[in-house]
């Protein structure tokens, strides 16, 4: 049997005897919409699309890589409106948490330092530069009650991995890195190049302190930027350890997001695989909230994602459990393929039309106010 093949029927059985059996129960029809990769470079434009392309790089066999970038206002203006037009039992619009990270590489001081030095630039300073958007539409969701910033990381990016490919000369990495891109995807890489984009995925012993020192300064830093603190967490790439899950503790997140599968980075090892359920707390008492619905239209336009993310949907509330959607940035962002985020607003468009026909009795919720739900029910 193919082992991949074999792992994937492991943990759909893990999967189905988890939900089954444990977790967080509530008569209420909750509806928690998760959205990763927030405030992250990705593809900067089409041009550069273009121009990765005809460097030889496959970027057009990678859903991220084709369409994700930097939202522009254009892309938060239509998604805001679409999730204003939909009200919960309790008169509240859609709301979704919008898992973010705070900062991009600063690829000119890098390329001074000769690869030597990482430096970063905020993501509001990255907004400035290449799209027409600012913090402040971001400001204005929130305060409309349809965005909610969450902590993602403080880059998309595992910094000291990207470096050492970097100054050992991977000319796949160079060429991306002369566009200001820095997300190829190891799906794609003709050099078989790692996960960059895993941050929290470490090479050695000594790369766990230097995670739990970056994910410290990126989480103030989004403290300045929002005025307010992230009471929830998601790792890039669902990878991270216990010593990260220590830090983020004393910073005070008391929630950890994810999907049912955590992978637990070990150097010089494949990683480790640990299974969670909503509800589940570990040793700080910190709460995992697992995504159960997916909506991700980018990924798979063949697919029906408005009927399988109902279905899932359906699933948790017979069982008794909050619906928690997982559906990337990737799905609302138009600035590379205008069609791409044109397509998926029709389909979320219809996909809330039916929840909210379904169940009227549905509530909005964010992620730490299903944590906080949670923590007073348990």
């Amino acid at each position: 049997m193919n082992i991949k093949r074999y792992y994937n029927a492991l943990e759909r059985r893990a999967f189905e005897y988890i939900y089954e059996r444990k977790g967080f129960k509530t008569k209420r029809k909750i509806v928690v919409i998760e959205s990763d990769d927030w405030g992250s470079i990705r593809m900067p434009s089409k041009n550069i699309y273009s121009q990765l392309l005809n460097a030889g790089i496959s970027v057009n066999q990678c859903h991220y890589n084709k369409y994700d970038s930097m939202a522009s206002k254009t892309d938060m203006g239509f998604l805001f409106e679409l999730l204003s037009k939909f009200k919960d039992k309790n008169n509240n619009p859609v709301i979704i948490t919008a898992n973010a990270v705070v900062a991009n590489p600063d690829f000119e001081k890098i390329k001074k330092s000769g690869f030597r030095e990482y430096h970063f630039e905020l993501f509001t300073d990255t907004l400035k530069r290449k799209t027409d958007n600012s913090v402040e539409k971001w400001k204005e969701g929130i305060k409309n009650k349809v965005f909610y910033p969450q902590y993602h990381g403080r880059e998309h990016l595992n910094v000291n991995r990207w470096l050492n490919y970097l100054k050992n000369n991977s000319q796949e990495l160079k060429t991306a890195f002369e566009h200001e891109v820095f997300g190829i995807s190891s799906t794609i890489s003709k050099e078989k190049n790692p996960s960059f984009m895993a941050a929290l995925a470490v090479d050695n012993t000594f790369d766990y302190e230097k995670h739990n020192q970056i994910l410290e300064e990126g989480y103030k830093l989004f403290e300045q930027i929002f005025d307010y603190k992230s009471l929830s967490f998601i790792a890039p790439n669902y990878t991270w350890h216990k010593q990260h899950e220590n830090t983020l503790y004393k910073l005070g997140v008391r929630y950890l997001q994810g999907t049912i599968t955590q992978k637990r980075p070990l150097p010089k090892q494949i990683e480790k695989f640990e299974y969670h359920y909503t509800g589940q707390v570990n040793v700080n008492n910190q709460i995992y909230l697992v995504r159960n619905c997916l909506f991700e239209p980018s990924s798979n336009q063949n697919k029906n994602w408005v009927d399988s993310c109902l279905s899932e949907i359906n699933k948790a509330f017979n069982h008794q459990r909050p619906a928690i959607i997982c559906s990337h940035r990737v799905n609302f962002i138009g600035s590379i393929v205008p069609e791409n985020r044109d397509r998926n607003l029709k389909l979320f468009d219809e996909l809330l039309k039916r929840i909210t026909q379904k169940w009227p009795d549905v509530e909005f919720f964010t992620s730490d106010q299903l944590g906080n739900l949670i923590e007073m029910e348990s």
